[in-house]
């Protein structure tokens, strides 16, 4: 591929990028409502498909220090979003879990989101959806390599 062409190809996919992401968090912004920010519902969405975490396991998962996650956790826990529990054998280890009121809100959000991913996914047909899901899966895949290779230099 010459230069040029990969000049070109960088810009787009910069541009691209940037308003795709701008434009999807403005839009689950507003599904969302006043309840929640974004992180916190991605909070929610990841305690929801485990059960059970850690704020450090948070903080590894959204890529981000453990000081910013802590912060976010507190604002749920006094919204009656999240509970905390210490471990029984290490009191240092505290587990977090939705409150039946966050698994409330979180049910309402998730739905709004998914009627809003549907209205925009069923403007493409089939194989652009799988083509799209596996660029973007192969992506988030070279993505973590690359954070990775970055990270053992």
């Amino acid at each position: 591929m010459s230069v040029p062409n990969i000049k070109e190809l960088v810009d787009r996919y910069i541009a691209v990028s940037f308003s795709v992401e701008k434009k999807a968090a403005s839009l689950v912004k507003d599904q969302i409502g006043s309840d929640l920010t974004n992180d916190q519902h991605y909070t929610l969405r990841y305690i929801n498909q485990v059960g059970s975490c850690t704020s450090s396991e948070l903080a590894e998962v959204f890529d981000v220090k453990k000081s910013a996650i802590t912060a976010m956790i507190t604002r749920m826990w006094e919204k009656g979003l999240i509970q905390r529990t210490r471990d029984e054998n290490d009191r240092r280890v505290v587990y977090l879990t939705l409150t039946e009121k966050g698994n409330e809100l979180y049910a309402k959000t998730e739905e709004k989101i998914h009627k809003l991913v549907e209205s925009l996914i069923t403007r493409f047909d089939q194989a652009e959806i799988q083509q799209f899901i596996e660029t973007f899966e192969k992506l988030n895949k070279v993505l973590l390599e690359s954070k990775d290779f970055k990270a053992g230099e």
